[in-house]
């Protein structure tokens, strides 16, 4: 018996754009007919294109979301798929999940398959959220007594008890959310598809579902996740695949995809090593915030094994202001690892520089949220940057690894010592 839970081949979407009508006037198959030998040279073009993995857009007035996509997936393997907007993700979930049908290409799937690709998705909005709950079971193929078993614990895990009889359309999107995952996790599809749904939730729900998502590939289902929480793919996922322009640009295991994707990112949209500053309430202002290494230059790609200092230029307008730089870093998730404060006395009126270096082998290998500020010692914010994305990339070679190549679990990552007698 096969292992196999999706296989996928040759798969191929194409959009018209600016059109939605599907017919074709007589004249543009006539078209088609006698351009037919220009195409097929323009193919085998496209096709030596591909290879490299960029593609130029058509002259038609037509684009390919997808092309040429083959991939296998086992049973209960989670598989993350990332990729920048516009790469394809949400489209081969919509293939997946029978919402769209393919231009081209094949897609096998090997059990019950649920879905969660937008707010809501199957639910209808006259119904009560009870009602719904039965009816994305029957459309599950589940028989009522398989629902009843999981009732309590949709109705638990979604937090929605007190509306369960309000027809879902009064609803508020973190409400309908809530209920559609629950509704989608424990109905015990063989296979879950998810999107970046997840990001309508609060922060505390977000964590509830990631571990259910977890859960749910420790019992041997597949998931398919898409999301843009690179941490959070890097914990759930033990392989991935890396879209880009509608292709497959790699896959295999998570923590090499994803290196390879923040890295292929990073070269071909190099981000700023300055913050952008707010402005401030006069007593003090920040002219600029910068990411350097320890030659003091700007850099932009931060490695575990190195260093980097974030420098602050600022000025003390007002005499005995004294601001304070300060640094939040949090993840992405919302969770404060830690804060930290200069201390020194800024009552002067001049330019000062301030730089705090976080050392090499402290984060790990994943997005975290920068917060720079001046604060007052009350404390009163005084100036404030807004919140920055910073991307700590990982290699796998660093001697501090040893021979391990795996994933290095956690939010920190700091080099210990041990001692062996």
């Amino acid at each position: 018996m096969s292992d196999i839970a999706i296989r996928v081949e040759g798969l191929g979407k194409q959009y018209r754009l600016g059109q939605r009508a599907s017919y074709r006037r007589l004249t543009e198959s006539l078209t088609d007919l006698a351009t037919a030998p220009f195409r097929a040279i323009r193919q085998r073009i496209d096709a030596s294109v591909k290879q490299g993995g960029t593609r130029e857009p058509p002259d038609d007035g037509t684009f390919w979301a997808l092309d040429d996509v083959s991939f296998e997936i086992k049973q209960g393997e989670v598989v993350g798929i990332v990729g920048r907007n516009g790469a394809g993700k949400s489209t081969l979930l919509k293939i997946l999940s029978r919402i769209t049908e393919p231009t081209k290409g094949d897609v096998w799937l090997h059990g019950r398959v649920a879905s969660l690709l937008e707010v809501g998705t199957g639910f209808h909005p006259e119904l009560s959220g009870r009602e719904n709950i039965f009816l994305n079971g029957a459309i599950l193929g589940m028989r009522r007594r398989e629902i009843l078993q999981k009732f309590d614990e949709i109705v638990a895990f979604s937090e929605v008890e007190k509306f369960l009889d309000t027809p879902v359309k009064h609803y508020s999107s973190g409400m309908y959310m809530r209920l559609a995952f629950s509704v989608a996790a424990h109905l015990e599809p063989e296979i879950l598809l998810v999107d970046e749904v997840l990001a309508v939730g609060d922060v505390q729900f977000q964590r509830k579902c990631l571990t259910k998502i977890n859960d749910i590939g420790k019992d041997g289902r597949t998931v398919i996740f898409v999301s843009h929480n690179i941490g959070a793919i890097s914990t759930l996922c033990n392989k991935a695949i890396f879209l880009m322009n509608g292709l497959i640009h790699s896959q295999g295991q998570t923590k090499e995809i994803i290196h390879e994707y923040l890295t292929t990112v990073d070269r071909k949209n190099p981000s700023s090593s300055k913050l952008t500053i707010n402005d401030g309430d006069k007593t003090a202002t920040i002219s600029s915030i910068e990411i350097i290494d320890r030659d003091n230059s700007p850099v932009t790609n931060l490695v575990v094994d190195k260093s980097f200092g974030i420098a602050f230029d600022f000025n003390v307008i007002e005499a005995n202001a004294n601001p304070q730089p300060c640094i939040l870093l949090s993840t992405t998730d919302g969770i404060k690892l830690f804060q930290s404060i200069c201390t020194d006395n800024f009552t002067a009126i001049k330019q000062y520089r301030a730089i705090i270096w976080i050392p090499e082998n402290f984060l790990n290998d994943r997005e975290y949220i920068l917060t720079c500020a001046l604060t007052s010692p009350n404390p009163t914010r005084i100036h404030v940057s807004v919140d920055t994305t910073i991307t700590v990339l990982d290699n796998i070679n660093a001697p501090t690894r040893g021979d391990y190549k795996g994933i290095m679990h956690g939010v920190l990552r700091p080099l210990l010592n041990w001692e062996v007698k």
